[in-house]
């Protein structure tokens, strides 16, 4: 795999397809056109799922609650892809039980809702990860003991799955690096190249990392897929007397970590907010719970999104009125993460709240050609991606552009790169079992097994470089599974370029840690230098660089 530096160098090619953004829209995009045969490039300002993409949910999910407002075709489509990806991330994707425990003045009642439950499991073909079913009191108190069982009635326990959304984007973006895209990090689009007649026809783009200046890529279609920046990117095309309207109405969305001794949950917990009924989810993630998510609207800077305290005491709020016995004060917060949702704006006569907003997409033509994609959610970046490619390939055809030897991308048969070779019978178990054989046990089960559902068949290699390097095994942090192996690997394989790179995305210290990877941001820098090459001012800016994140996820603390 080429570094990020050696990215850089390869830019300047013309290409058939030009994508602006990293998320997992524009991975997707990339993904799909590279594997039709069009030569592609993706160009990331920051990092690959730098913005909305690694702050999501984290779960791929069919969207019960679109059930409500009559989205039958959308559940559909996400219930369908949810089975898609299961297969072609099996490490990344995995079932997850969501319990919905219904109360006595509940707005739904228990029949209703099973109702709905049928319905649910009736549009993903009854090939959810288990089929529903209904839970007395006695035995929600069972499963969770946690919940308040004051007034319940009982409750729905129906499936969905969990991912790492930052490792799902990076592992569908280096698939199409892989198949010969271009995808490159740290690179800023300041402008876009027009023809002689006005149609675009590539960007401007500027190192943000390197310091190596400009370079100009021409292209045959530019595609817009920068989520909460959409509109900023399109105002780079408009010209005196055809401005662009902006199209996003954008709403944020915060989520709070406790350690799981203070909430401890085994299910995803559906929860009413207890002053405005908003949906919210208790989530169990290993050793930490998460709690989330607002929604809010949002008028700022994308780059300064974060929560307020207001934000999180609205989410402690609701987890002490379902979770009594475990009460929660700020003090036990360990890391928040915000992101925002790029809906796409109703009509202007429209009154609504922001939990009403569609999370339906929308492909834009400009008059200019530039492509957008806006709107969407994670569970159907794949079918997204598609569509936008479709609309690239129709566009190339009717400007005579379109190369002739064209093959269907296939993405939903061929597996993302840590899923080939996974066993059948997703025996995670199996493979952490391999993958510490490969390094001559010198990793623990622990620790194996980390690796193993972090980067799939891949960590078999991983594994193969600590038995090279047992040094490369120590742990980052002193008892948790996170090791310095992972931290080559995201260099020498996975594009990173700075410590908040490898901290937040690559691996997930920024959230996990007691201490939000400060501790360890020093020795990670050390090795990042040696890999890279870094100079001692660099590699303290870059520490610097990853506390200032740290700290702005923390400011809710300051009121």
């Amino acid at each position: 795999m080429p570094t990020r530096r050696e990215m850089w160098e390869r830019l300047g090619e013309d290409v058939d397809v030009l994508v602006v953004g990293g998320g997992i829209t524009g991975a997707g995009i990339a993904r799909d056109a590279v594997r039709r045969g069009l030569k592609t490039a993706l160009v990331e300002m920051n990092d690959l799922a730098y913005g909305t993409s690694s702050r999501s949910s984290k779960l791929v999910h069919g969207g019960l609650r679109y059930l409500e407002h009559y989205e039958f075709s959308m559940v559909f489509e996400s219930v369908s892809e949810r089975r898609i990806l299961m297969d072609l991330a099996p490490h990344l994707v995995n079932p997850l039980g969501f319990l919905f425990p219904v109360y006595r003045g509940s707005r739904q009642n228990l029949f209703v809702i099973n109702v709905g439950m049928w319905l649910y499991d009736g549009l993903s073909l009854f090939r959810s990860p288990k089929i529903h079913k209904n839970l007395k009191p006695a035995e929600v108190a069972e499963l969770e003991p946690a919940l308040d069982r004051s007034g319940l009635k009982g409750a729905p326990l129906y499936y969905d799955c969990s991912t790492d959304d930052a490792r799902l984007t990076l592992e569908t973006a280096l698939d199409a690096a892989h198949e010969g895209a271009i995808v490159c990090t740290g690179a800023k689009v300041k402008r876009f190249l027009k023809d002689e007649r006005g149609r675009v026809a590539g960007a401007a783009v500027e190192d943000t990392l390197g310091g190596e200046g400009t370079k100009e890529i021409r292209a045959k279609v530019v595609i817009n897929a920068t989520g909460p920046w959409t509109d900023t990117t399109r105002r780079l095309s408009s010209v005196p007397g055809q401005e662009h309207r902006d199209v996003l109405r954008p709403t944020k969305g915060i989520h709070i970590v406790v350690a799981a001794e203070k909430l401890p949950v085994e299910h995803a917990v559906v929860c009413f907010h207890p002053t405005d009924e908003r949906v919210l989810f208790a989530l169990p993630w290993g050793d930490r719970t998460y709690v989330g998510t607002t929604d809010t609207d949002y008028a700022g800077d994308p780059a300064k999104v974060a929560a307020t305290a207001e934000d999180v005491d609205y989410l402690i709020d609701a987890a002490n009125h379902y979770f009594p016995k475990h009460p929660l004060a700020r003090e036990d917060v360990i890391s928040t993460w915000a992101g925002l949702r790029p809906l796409i704006a109703p009509p202007e006569k429209a009154s609504m709240s922001e939990s009403d907003v569609s999370r339906e997409h929308e492909i834009l033509v400009g008059r200019d050609g530039l492509i957008t994609i806006a709107g969407g959610k994670l569970t159907t970046y794949r079918r997204m991606a598609a569509e936008v490619v479709d609309k690239a390939v129709r566009l190339l055809k009717l400007t005579r552009m379109l190369p002739a030897d064209l093959k269907p991308a296939k993405t939903d048969e061929n597996p993302l790169p840590g899923g080939r070779g996974w066993p059948e019978d997703d025996d995670h178990d199996a493979v952490a079992g391999r993958v510490r054989a490969a390094s001559q046990d010198v990793l623990s089960p622990e620790v194996a097994r980390h690796l193993a559902d972090n980067y799939g068949m891949q960590a078999l290699e991983i594994g193969a470089m600590v038995a090279e390097d047992p040094g490369l095994g120590r742990a980052l942090v002193e008892g948790r599974p996170e090791i310095m192996a992972q931290v080559r690997w995201a260099v020498e394989r996975e594009l990173a370029a700075t410590v908040a790179d490898v901290m937040v995305r690559r691996t997930q210290l920024f959230y996990r840690d007691l201490d939000q990877g400060l501790g360890c941001a020093d020795a990670v820098a050390h090795e990042m230098a040696r890999l890279l090459g870094w100079d001692e001012k660099t590699q303290r800016a870059m520490v610097k660089a990853y506390a200032d994140e740290v700290a702005l996820s923390r400011a809710w603390r300051e009121g």
